[in-house]
């Protein structure tokens, strides 16, 4: 299969496929649409894309993607542990304190605020579109008295020497990443990995009223549904309007899920399943398709 990513290579996501897809073509993007696109066009058969950072929130452009863009369920989810290193090119191992510009996304640059400021003396942050464009970047320009942030498949691919490991500020932090396909491709249950099984459900409130949010949130209390996340994102039709993204910690089954969809439908909300699928962690045996 083709798997396309955020890339390019070695970035988080490209850590997440290595592990959930050993063996098959991975395929770098450069932005998160690219990756829609590409999966829309049938350019690829499955992509995997950012969604939820613990430190940063949302990935806002998926949410949008999925709701607004493109009509592809979730079939996975991962979630990955995020270690930020700072690197220089080689011919700047001894020197790195003279770091004149430091490179990452900014997720990444947030995620190290007390590192840059204290150690570094708060030298200019430049954003790019990803930890691994900002190794990718040094690699071509071995000149700059630059450095990056990202990760420890980065130095390796493209050959920089990490200076100072584990710089992010808080030590837990992990993203999840979602897996989408037009098609669905089993995955494995009998895997180290495997953690269980959620339902994503986008929820459009009727016109706006008192009560409106208890009333679906009560949907899934009754029948004992446990929520794992609740999101808002703008409906993008006006200010104030809004939907709602909400995970329930459980597989779709023929009764209580079904049962909640049309209980909301009956109070008018637009209802709509963006995916059942499993979910894994890494940091533990590898899984395959």
């Amino acid at each position: 299969m083709k798997i396309g990513y955020l890339g390019p290579i070695a970035t988080f996501t490209d850590i997440a496929v290595r592990a959930m897809f050993p063996g098959n073509q991975a395929v770098p993007y450069l932005t998160i649409p690219a990756c829609f696109d590409a999966l829309s066009e049938d350019k690829i058969e499955i992509a995997v894309v950012p969604l939820e950072n613990a430190l940063e929130g949302s990935v806002n452009i998926t949410l949008d993607y999925l709701v607004h863009e493109v009509d592809m369920p979730i079939i996975g989810e991962i979630t990955a542990p995020i270690r930020q290193h700072f690197m220089v090119h080689p011919n700047n191992r001894e020197k790195w304190l003279e770091t004149e510009m430091v490179y990452s996304h900014s997720h990444a640059i947030a995620q190290c605020h007390k590192f840059l400021h204290k150690e570094l003396m708060g030298i200019p942050c430049e954003n790019t579109t990803s930890t691994a464009a900002a190794a990718q970047f040094l690699k071509e320009n071995p000149r700059i008295k630059g450095g990056a942030i990202a990760n420890e498949l980065a130095a390796e691919v493209y050959g920089l020497a990490i200076v100072r490991e584990d710089i992010h500020d808080v030590s837990y932090n992990h993203t999840r990443f979602i897996i989408l396909s037009k098609r669905q491709v089993p995955l494995s249950e009998e895997v180290g990995m495997f953690g269980g099984y959620k339902t994503t459900i986008m929820i459009m409130l009727p016109s706006d009223r008192a009560g409106a949010l208890h009333q679906v949130l009560s949907a899934f209390a009754w029948r004992k549904l446990n929520l794992s996340k609740i999101e808002s994102r703008p409906m993008k039709t006006g200010l104030g309007n809004y939907f709602f993204i909400i995970d329930v910690d459980m597989k779709k089954d023929d009764v209580l899920i079904p049962g909640v969809v049309a209980e909301l439908e009956a109070l008018d909300c637009k209802v709509k399943i963006l995916g059942s699928y499993p979910y894994y962690q890494l940091g533990m045996k590898k899984c395959s398709v």
